[in-house]
């Protein structure tokens, strides 16, 4: 198996473990503790990822992009976090939100100048349908026969 392969399917694992985790945790406390008990988290692996890098080296731009990639996450997270705690199921929200890759394909064909193939355009589709299929609720009162 390829490193990249690999490293998706963990990141795949990973990722559905913290949704149940932040379910959890909104269960319990505000979103504003959680997003600030998930970046303690960060904290504590941050040694293993400094090993080996070369922060210096970075340009001003570089460095800017990163904390601007840090804040949209962390933002990302507190409104995700905030949806929990305003009683979505994890079920549907942590999915929804899991789309926001269609965002970075819109970014990416309009500030990148990435171009598209029509299968391409077809998995968006069905991903917007899958979207919409997600998140669609039945009034569970209303019964099966009404």
């Amino acid at each position: 198996m390829t490193d990249w392969v690999y490293f998706s399917f963990l990141a795949i694992v990973l990722w559905g473990v913290v949704g149940l985790l932040q379910k959890l945790g909104t269960n319990r406390i505000s979103a504003r503790s959680l997003l600030v008990w998930l970046t303690v988290g960060f904290l504590l692996i941050l040694p293993w990822f400094l090993r080996g890098a070369d922060l210096f080296s970075l340009g001003r731009r570089e460095a800017l992009i990163g904390i601007l990639g840090g804040i949209t996450n962390g933002m990302g997270s507190w409104f995700l976090f905030a949806s929990l705690e305003a009683g979505a199921k994890a079920s549907i929200a942590i999915p929804l939100t899991a789309l926001y890759p269609l965002v970075t394909i819109l970014f990416a064909t309009l500030f990148l100048a990435e171009t598209l193939t029509s299968m391409q355009w077809v998995g968006i589709l069905l991903a917007l349908v899958g979207g919409v299929m997600l998140s669609y609720e039945t009034n569970p009162a209303a019964g099966l026969g009404s």
